[in-house]
């Protein structure tokens, strides 16, 4: 099947398509969860629709730890099934659905006492080495390993020597989050969704008691109009609450929103070859290996204040680096940290006030005829989270159709980019060679998108000068500025420089070298004049200055206060007006 381009001229049409065709679902989110629900119920033979009020994965989608993991700690708390459920798709994502996104890495797990300590955490480990196997899909995955101190420090030299007697050494995964739900929505695209960012939903359309549509606004041109389906999956995370609210119906449960804010350092600041998962007295620390980089995360706090750009306060900031430097041989600094983000996490909303213990597990609901909502849960459970909610709306769908629905097959459909990745990754010499391009600036390639490479290189081969590294971003290929726009959704600077590419978090100056090479290669693919150019570079600046300030302030209500110094390029309007 040949893979759909996420470009202007594909959302022009998937844009006709919402205003002039009724859709057996819509789904509102384009977040990891709603990319999910998109494609489940895309590959079951049903007409679908999604959309985003910014860009896909704008949300938590890109703010995450970046990791697929069974969660190891959930072991200590008992919950035994949502630790095999997310192992066994952990395995799932590495084998079969996104081997070109994501790869396993390895972490340390250290060990302070002797004796008792190194029994009851190898314990747990072997247990989710077993259980990983038990799957069905963890052959590739190796298992622990114990370690003394000298074999752990060998393995991670900045460790201070005072800070661990052995460890364990054992496997997770990682992913680039903003790309893996990028690639779900085009993949759903790919399948016949139709798919559409910066498209607002005003409100919900209703006749009788049942929601028939959504009124929205496209954000580009101010472009108002009606989306019929015969149902809605509310799959907005942390804006559950406020989308549920359009439809004028008390939710059956409730969101809340737990803030976790990451760090990242160059690599040569920390001296390791795995990554380290440290307790801490609120939360468990990562220290996780990410390219050049390592990202040093997370907290886990309340957070009542604005959701649309969740900022990291300059206690945040101390706070990790306190918690790390309590096992580094040489400490971090300020100075050392190059980027910095935050995310929200949509918790279900409990009695108890910390947000820790809030339930991780996700929740479906179908308290209103013709509206599905879907919460909670983990990024590495999407795929269960997107069939709960599609099984839901499908049980509205079959009287209306007329006809039974199929069941969830995305465990065997693989991402666009996942088939014959592996055959040209084997073959990345002969591609260097070909293209011209260094065999490690291919892996690179490969490593982002797969067998789309090919795609990649139709571009370079078209226009040679496109090969050339990013300047004030040498990690990267202008090409690569280019085939965002052009094949996967990105409409804005931001949108290249902060999900496509990470290069706001991944360099000192968070992009602003880079930000005027990248809006000149994209101005004409998305037919900027050079007053919109102006506008784009200003609010980028904006943007980083802003956050920037943020990180200066002593908390949540100040960092907030200076985070909304910066607008959305594309004015948003609140979800709080829209709401009766």
């Amino acid at each position: 099947m040949n893979p759909a381009a996420l470009s202007p001229r594909a959302r022009t049409a998937a844009l006709k398509r919402l205003r002039t065709q009724p859709l057996d679902v819509l789904v509102i989110g384009g977040g990891v969860v709603g990319g999910g629900a998109a494609l489940d119920a895309a590959t079951r033979g049903l007409s679908v629709g999604l959309v985003e009020a910014r860009d896909f994965a704008s949300g938590t989608s890109s703010r995450s730890s970046k990791l697929i993991h069974g969660g190891l700690r959930y072991l200590e708390m008992m919950d035994f099934r949502l630790v095999a459920e997310a192992l066994k798709e952990r395995g799932l994502l590495m084998q079969r659905l996104a081997p070109h996104l994501v790869r396993p890495v390895p972490f340390l797990y250290p060990l302070h006492g002797r004796g008792w300590e190194r029994w009851y955490a190898g314990s747990g480990v072997a247990l989710y080495d077993a259980m990983s196997k038990a799957s069905g899909y963890g052959s590739t995955t190796p298992v622990h390993r114990h370690l003394t101190r000298t074999g752990a420090r060998k393995a991670f030299p900045s460790l201070r020597k005072d800070a661990l007697v052995g460890a364990i050494r054992y496997y997770d995964a990682q992913v680039d989050d903003a790309r893996h739900t990028m690639f779900l929505a085009r993949t759903a695209a790919t399948y016949g969704a139709a798919v559409a960012s910066r498209t607002r939903v005003l409100g919900l359309l209703k006749e009788s008691e049942r929601v028939v549509g959504a009124e929205v606004i496209d954000l580009e041109t101010g472009d108002r109009f009606e989306i019929r389906a015969s149902q809605v999956i509310n799959a907005t995370g942390v804006w559950t609450d406020e989308t549920q609210a359009m439809a004028r119906e008390r939710g059956q449960f409730h969101v809340r929103a737990s803030k976790g804010i990451h760090l990242v350092v160059p690599r040569d600041r920390i001296r390791g070859e795995t990554g380290l998962i440290l307790r801490t007295e609120t939360s468990v620390l990562f220290v996780i290996p990410w390219k050049r980089h390592w990202i040093i995360g997370t907290t886990d706090t309340d957070w009542a204040l604005s959701k649309d750009h969740p900022a990291a306060s300059s206690r945040d900031i101390d706070y990790l680096l306190a918690q790390v430097n309590r096992v580094l041989e040489v400490p971090l600094t300020r100075d050392d940290v190059e980027g910095v983000y935050a995310g929200l996490r949509p918790l279900l909303r409990g009695e108890d006030e910390a947000t820790s213990k809030l339930s991780r597990e996700h929740a479906v609901a179908h308290s209103v005829p013709g509206l599905v909502v879907v919460a909670g849960g983990k990024y590495t459970t999407y795929r269960v989270m997107a069939k709960d909610a599609v099984d839901e709306a499908v049980h509205g769908l079959e009287s209306v159709l007329g006809r039974a629905v199929g069941d969830c097959v995305t465990e065997t459909v693989p991402l666009v980019g996942a088939d014959g990745y592996q055959a040209l990754w084997n073959q990345r010499r002969t591609l260097a060679t070909q293209s011209s391009i260094p065999v490690n600036r291919v892996e690179h390639l490969l490593q982002r998108y797969g067998s789309l490479v090919l795609e990649v290189l139709n571009l370079v081969a078209a226009e040679p000068e496109l090969a050339e590294p990013l300047p004030g971003a040498e990690d990267y290929l202008r090409v690569e500025a280019v085939y965002a726009v052009t094949h996967e959704g990105a409409r804005h600077l931001d949108d290249v420089l902060t999900r496509r590419m990470r290069i706001s978090i991944e360099t000192f100056d968070r992009g602003v070298a880079a930000a005027p090479y990248v809006a000149e290669l994209v101005r004409g693919h998305l037919g900027w004049d050079t007053a919109q150019t102006q506008r784009e570079l200003e609010h980028y600046l904006k943007r980083v200055e802003a956050e920037r300030e943020s990180q200066r302030q002593p908390d949540d209500l100040t960092a907030d206060a200076a985070r909304k110094g910066a607008p959305d390029v594309v004015p948003v309007t609140h979800v709080e007006s829209l709401v009766d």
